[in-house]
């Protein structure tokens, strides 16, 4: 017997050095596997610093050819200041290395603006684009982007701020007030004692333009406090729990007419 369990320990349990290098090994290899997938993904929260930042200049460019002029531009002429200040002042060094320092912020500062501008090019005029304006505003507001939709792909998104509680509507001007007065009786049961605001997102007189939308909302008077932010969205997460899925993807909607094809069927429930 004492054969027997001898033999069971050498071919069943595993040294513990041996069992320390395979799991090193394991390790190892997920570490790799996880490494190879972060650089052939393309969402930005895989990507580290330097890639997200060619990865916004890849996709502005696209849409701002002007784009490669304008950085050179913004990252020269602070240099060139500090060049001609330290030459005639004195402290040439000095000044120039600000200049230098002052020229990566422009030239930052300038991508920012030129991408956030590209961004709303790209998607203007597509159905549900008014989430990437909601994805601009700050962290204080919470939002929800369609959280209701029509057969003829008018669509209503919520954010939840210190602002209020705004209702945005997309999609023909006559349909999307129906759609946006049936939200605002639904939200005003759960939400009571909050006014519910209403915008129309649109390019006519009346109306907010994607590009304007997310300053229009930060700029409404502030009315609700934190913890009433807290207690609104418990509410209306009981709302949402109430409705039936919208038959919408999130986000801009396609363009192509395959695409657009297959998100018709979808809203049809085939």
């Amino acid at each position: 017997m004492a054969d027997a369990a001898a033999r069971n320990g050498k071919s069943g349990a595993k040294d513990p050095k041996t069992a320390a290098k395979d799991a090193k090994a394991k390790a190892k290899d997920a570490k790799k596997t996880e490494k190879a997938r972060k650089k052939a993904s393309s969402d930005p929260a895989d990507m580290g610093r330097i890639r997200q930042i060619i990865r916004a200049y890849q996709v502005t460019h696209e849409y701002d050819r002007a784009l490669p002029y304008l950085l050179l531009g913004a990252f020269l002429l602070p240099i060139a200041l500090g060049v001609v200040v330290g030459l005639t002042w004195g402290y040439a060094f000095n000044v120039i290395f600000l200049g230098v320092m002052l020229g990566i912020l422009a030239t930052m500062f300038m991508l920012v603006r030129r991408a956030k501008a590209a961004t709303y090019k790209r998607y203007a005029g597509r159905t549900g684009s008014a989430e990437v304006a909601l994805q601009m505003l700050p962290k204080k507001w919470i939002s929800q982007p369609i959280i209701a939709a029509n057969r003829n792909r008018d669509v209503v998104h919520r954010t939840l701020g210190p602002g209020g509680l705004v209702l945005i509507g997309e999609g023909d001007a006559g349909r999307v007030r129906q759609l946006l007065a049936s939200e605002v009786k639904k939200h005003e049961r759960v939400a009571y004692g909050v006014t519910v605001i209403t915008v129309i997102m649109g390019d006519k007189e009346g109306q907010v333009p994607l590009t304007k939308l997310a300053d229009h909302i930060r700029k409404l008077p502030k009315v609700l406090q934190a913890h009433q932010i807290s207690d609104i969205r418990q509410r209306l997460r009981a709302l949402d729990a109430l409705r039936p899925p919208v038959p919408m993807p999130k986000g801009p909607m396609p363009t192509s007419a395959r695409q657009v094809k297959g998100v018709r069927q979808a809203m049809r429930g085939r």
